[in-house]
């Protein structure tokens, strides 16, 4: 959470141990260490061996990219004294959300998620996935605070 005289602000990210770029990286370096050894079983009249490389490099290629996708997805949540706006990125899909702080209610979900839910204004949102369950809780009391507390009172 990053803190400041004009607005709060909690970024909520996946946990990656590997970064798109790098993800790019390894699956270059594990095509040419395969491919090489395909290409010289070929060399030696196997050439079966190549289609097989060929199919586990479009397999992993496959999923791989499907991490690197997910692998930047977010939720951004800032309060400033007259907004409280949610950003969450899935993907390529970004969703924008705004409350008004003083109409906005926070409660954790029932149920198997448990995630932190903010409605108000005829809009809900559910932040917190990359949140364990107790952080979840942590978070829905940060934000209780900063709404009941925080801005309300400056105006």
């Amino acid at each position: 959470m990053e803190t400041s005289a004009v607005s709060q602000r909690w970024e909520l990210k996946r946990n990656c141990s590997v970064t798109p770029r790098q993800l790019a990286g390894i699956y270059a370096a594990l095509c040419c260490g395969s491919l090489a050894v395909a290409l010289v079983c070929v060399w030696q009249g196997a050439w079966f061996v190549l289609v097989f490389a060929v199919l586990e490099l479009s397999a992993v290629g496959a999923a791989f990219l499907m991490y690197a996708r997910h692998a930047t997805d977010a939720e951004y949540v800032v309060l400033a004294p007259d907004s409280l706006v949610v950003e969450v990125v899935q993907g390529t899909i970004v969703k924008k959300f705004s409350f008004d702080p003083r109409r906005t209610r926070v409660e954790v979900a029932d149920g198997r998620s448990g995630l932190v839910v903010l409605e108000g204004c005829g809009a809900r949102v559910e932040v917190g996935r990359f949140l364990t369950p107790w952080k979840r809780r942590e978070l829905a009391q940060q934000l209780k605070r900063a709404l009941a507390g925080g801005f309300n009172a400056h105006q």
